[in-house]
């Protein structure tokens, strides 16, 4: 089986698709660049979170995402609520308020009612809490054993404001990097209740819109440069796609990058990295220099933390460590662990 996907699918008999191309890092960024690039009438919107569209009585933004997480239900969420908080995000993350989505299920035969009803009701509530409506949907289902209990995918839309979507065009050196909260959390939650882990006390998901927080800066004036929800491959996976589509260097304090003590715990004893976990209710926000002071402000409530700041260079990432040396952030290569959505 080859290590990456390199040239075409079609190319060699011996290439497969493997986890590691769903995980966020080098091997799915091949895949999408060597074989799914060709969808698109622009590919250099393959790493943007949502599209933007420009319609004759205004502009809107559109995304579309699937999950297959498991367990289906963990501590601070489960699949119904992940699947409408994360493509909701997604909209959020180019500055359009989320306002509607599709919602596409396919079950497996075997599924309890009792656990659809309750991921449902979930999703519902989410959905309100998101203050996005469900419009349309669609319904399969698939032999036991071919699915794994649900699989949801949701689209949605949202509203633009008449401003140029927010993108890694207008990221420029002298910007500031700014992360709303700590990280790992819904990769812990996940990590846990699938392999049993009794962490206590009971360590939640962080998974929760980012909308409020975005809207809250917009309203302020304090437009950001660019907005990367950090889900697959955490932080470092969301730093590197910027570095590379803005060809800038980013210099990261790495002591400043705020981590919750239960994940700083848990991934010593298993040797994760805290930066690769998936989050699901935290983003990076590029800021112009100015707006840095007044935006911290607004977002202090969440733990919003500075951590680093926009350099000419080439594209790369590095950290400053605790000791005044520097390392380069390597690129998320492998499978993802645990596997979040």
């Amino acid at each position: 089986m080859s290590a990456s996907l390199g040239g075409s699918l079609g190319g060699s008999l011996g290439e497969r698709i493997r986890l590691a191309h769903g995980g966020g890092g080098v091997a799915m960024q091949q895949l999408i660049a060597n074989e799914l690039s060709g969808l698109y009438a622009d590919p250099t919107q393959l790493l943007h979170d949502a599209a933007s569209l420009a319609l004759p009585h205004g502009r809107l933004a559109f995304s579309t995402d699937s999950y297959v997480v498991q367990p289906l239900e963990f501590p601070g969420g489960d699949i119904g609520r992940l699947a409408v908080i994360g493509t909701a995000n997604d909209l959020a993350m180019v500055g359009a308020r989320p306002l509607h989505l599709s919602v596409g299920l396919i079950l497996e035969e075997g599924l309890e009612l009792v656990v659809l009803r309750r991921v449902i009701a979930s999703l519902a509530a989410a959905a309100r809490e998101c203050g996005v409506t469900v419009v349309t949907g669609d319904t399969k289902v698939v032999e036991r054993g071919k699915g794994d209990g649900v699989f949801i995918n949701t689209s949605g839309l949202g509203l633009l404001d008449g401003l140029a979507p927010i993108g890694p065009a207008a990221i420029r050196p002298g910007d500031q990097l700014v992360v709303s909260g700590d990280l790992g959390r819904h990769g812990v939650a996940i990590l846990a209740a699938r392999h049993g882990l009794r962490l206590e006390p009971p360590f939640p998901s962080d998974c929760a819109p980012l909308w409020p927080a975005v809207q809250r800066l917009l309203a302020a004036g304090l437009r950001p440069h660019g907005l990367r929800d950090l889900t697959r491959g955490g932080l470092a996976a969301a730093l590197q796609e910027l570095a590379s589509a803005a060809a800038v260097d980013l210099v990261i304090e790495e002591p400043l990058v705020p981590v919750a003590e239960p994940v700083a715990r848990t991934c010593a004893l298993l040797g994760l990295e805290p930066w690769q976990l998936a989050n699901e209710g935290r983003f990076l926000a590029v800021l112009p220099a100015a707006a840095l002071a007044p935006a911290l402000a607004l977002l202090q409530p969440s733990g919003a933390t500075w951590i680093g700041t926009v350099e000419a260079g080439p594209s790369r990432v590095r950290l400053r460590t605790g000791f005044g040396s520097e390392r380069l952030l390597a690129p998320l290569s492998g499978d993802l662990l645990p596997r979040i959505c």
